[in-house]
């Protein structure tokens, strides 16, 4: 296994959830001080439906993801880590808060 460089969290949502979903990236943000990405509308890559990347550094793991399993409201937000091997990110080196989702693992393919 490669070293984890970071970690990325994808907060899903829909348009009646993406409001939720802007107000915890940035808090989220505004707390950890950690990258926000830009708001996907639409799936992009393997994540089935809209999303927000959170980058989460080494140093901030062991408190943002209980920050989110406390205030990820109903959201499914879905966290891998980053070693450079794509596909086992997304699907071996995972941790789903709130209900998994199916990816599109043929964005790896």
């Amino acid at each position: 296994m490669s070293a984890i460089e970071n970690y990325h969290a994808h907060v899903y949502y829909d348009a009646d959830t993406r409001a939720a979903a802007l107000a915890l990236c940035e808090a989220a943000g505004k707390t950890f001080g950690i990258k926000v990405g830009r708001m996907h509308d639409n799936p992009v890559g393997p994540h089935p439906r809209g999303s927000c990347q959170l980058t989460i550094g080494l140093g901030e793991f062991d408190k943002v993801i209980p920050w989110l399993v406390l205030n990820r409201n109903g959201l499914t937000v879905f966290t891998h880590a980053q070693t450079g091997h794509a596909l086992k990110d997304h699907t071996d080196h995972v941790i789903w808060l709130g209900p998994s989702e199916t990816l599109k693992l043929s964005a790896f393919r």
